[in-house]
């Protein structure tokens, strides 16, 4: 299966909720869309929650909430997965 990559890492998403990372990886990040803008006949992600999870066991290492949209939090999401995998 072939996923839609950003930056090097696979995005899944599933209705408001966007994997981020390679679940054989130990952490990958979990993007929950909280709130939407409509532009045109869009909805674009506004506010999003960010959360760093290690993948065995699943628990969650650190959280933050990004209000700049979804680019802005998957540049955060970029930058936690890098520093957790050196």
């Amino acid at each position: 299966m072939n996923f839609f990559m950003y930056k090097g890492y696979p995005l899944v998403r599933s209705k408001k909720e966007i994997y981020y990372g390679f679940m054989c990886d130990p952490f990958v990040i979990n993007l929950k869309i909280l709130t939407t803008k409509k532009i045109g006949d869009t909805e674009i992600p506004e506010k999003v929650q960010i959360y760093q999870m290690a993948t065995n066991p699943v628990n969650v290492i650190k959280t933050a909430k990004c209000e700049g949209g979804l680019y802005e939090a998957l540049d955060v999401a970029r930058v936690w997965l890098e520093k957790s995998i050196k």
